[in-house]
């Protein structure tokens, strides 16, 4: 919707009296023992399947969507421009300069649909990579070119430039599945050797727990090509994989290319809330990145005292060698309660997996053992 029905201002006065009404707002009680003998129920499954935060969203994204409650009967209008503006300064980019959709897969659908198809050209991505955007440049008709990864499991930039005709480069970076990174010098140069015709897309969703040195974001590259589209999710370091908000950053032509493709007010005013709030959490980033690098430590370790050897990861997973096909065994672990990644057929006998809390990493390998065992 384009038309406001209250200023940003009074908007965000709203949502300090939605914390005064919940304050008074009677509580709803649930009971916590029953006088009956309880049911019995199936092992909670362990989820170690789909790149998610098991700690979810800070508690200042939580008052947020409290607070935001009273505002639901509203289009989120006002909610996403304070989001706009904050991400807008945050980038050091102008308001225009940014997208907002629901999850960056949104984004993703976005770019498929305006830089790809029959008239508008290819795909190019690496293999393998994340699949949603080929699954979406395919259903616009678009020809689809998988480009193998280095030996070292960075983006062939080289090879995936040669295929490239006007169209789109998809660049995940740190790669899923593969948490691998491409080198911050391959890439600026890359980006900068690149025909403007040909669009790329850097998606970022795993930026935040990059912390090589031979890794930075591409963002501060957007003021000068204008062929470069930056994604960005809420999803990962922030816990909002269920709530769905993410964005990109690109030059205002760009922008305006991909809004005619989006429908209006595609992210709700409870993720808007939280995505607000979380940019405001310094100690939720900090608290990420420390708990994951923890608990993938430990994990990585145990593995390699069972002769199991992993790429190098950069991100909230990782991939490891299970040296046999892994269908097996990711069917084997699900018997087992413990749910991990899918299969990618580029590394037939890889793992990949979600580092979860501690315990639940102890629960992954105690199943693990007793899978190869068998």
């Amino acid at each position: 919707m384009n038309t406001h029905s209250i200023s940003r201002r009074h908007f965000a006065h709203l949502l300090g009296i939605g914390a005064a009404t919940a304050i008074v707002r009677p509580r709803i009680t649930v009971a916590t023992e029953s006088s009956t003998a309880p049911a019995k129920t199936k092992p909670s499954i362990v989820r170690l399947s789909a790149n998610e935060n098991p700690y979810g969203p800070s508690a200042k994204a939580h008052e947020a969507m409290k607070n935001a409650h009273p505002l639901c009967n509203r289009y989120p209008d006002e909610a996403n421009d304070i989001l706009i503006d904050k991400i807008a300064k945050i980038n050091n980019v102008n308001r225009d300069q940014i997208a907002i959709g629901d999850g960056s897969s949104e984004i993703l659908k976005l770019c498929a649909e305006t830089f790809t198809g029959p008239t508008q050209g290819k795909l190019i991505a690496a293999d393998p990579t994340f699949e949603a955007i080929l699954e979406y440049s395919k259903a616009c008709g678009a020809d689809v070119v998988k480009v193998p990864l280095t030996s070292s499991y960075a983006h062939d930039l080289e090879k995936m430039g040669a295929s490239a005709q006007k169209g789109l480069i998809y660049i995940c970076n740190p790669n899923n599945p593969t948490a691998s990174i491409t080198p911050k010098n391959d890439l600026r140069d890359f980006i900068a050797k690149t025909s403007p015709e040909t669009m790329i897309l850097v998606d970022e969703a795993y930026f935040h727990y990059a912390d090589s040195r031979d890794y930075e974001s591409v963002i501060p590259l957007v003021k000068d090509h204008l062929n470069l589209i930056v994604a960005r999710t809420f999803s990962k370091i922030y816990g909002m994989a269920g709530l769905r908000c993410g964005y990109c950053v690109a030059q205002p032509e760009t922008i305006k290319r991909m809004h005619g493709f989006q429908m209006w007010d595609s992210v709700n005013i409870m993720a808007l809330a939280a995505a607000s709030a979380s940019l405001d959490d310094v100690d939720q980033v900090n608290n990420g990145r420390k708990m994951n690098s923890e608990a993938k430590s430990f994990t990585l370790t145990e593995l390699d005292k069972l002769g199991y050897k992993s790429i190098p990861s950069q991100a909230n997973f990782f991939m490891f060698d299970c040296n046999k096909p892994v269908v097996p065994i990711i069917k084997a672990m699900k018997d087992k309660n413990v749910a991990v990644g899918r299969l990618f057929p580029a590394y037939p006998n890889h793992m990949r997996l979600t580092i979860g809390k501690k315990s639940e990493m102890e629960s992954f390998l105690s199943a693990f053992k007793q899978v190869i065992a068998a």
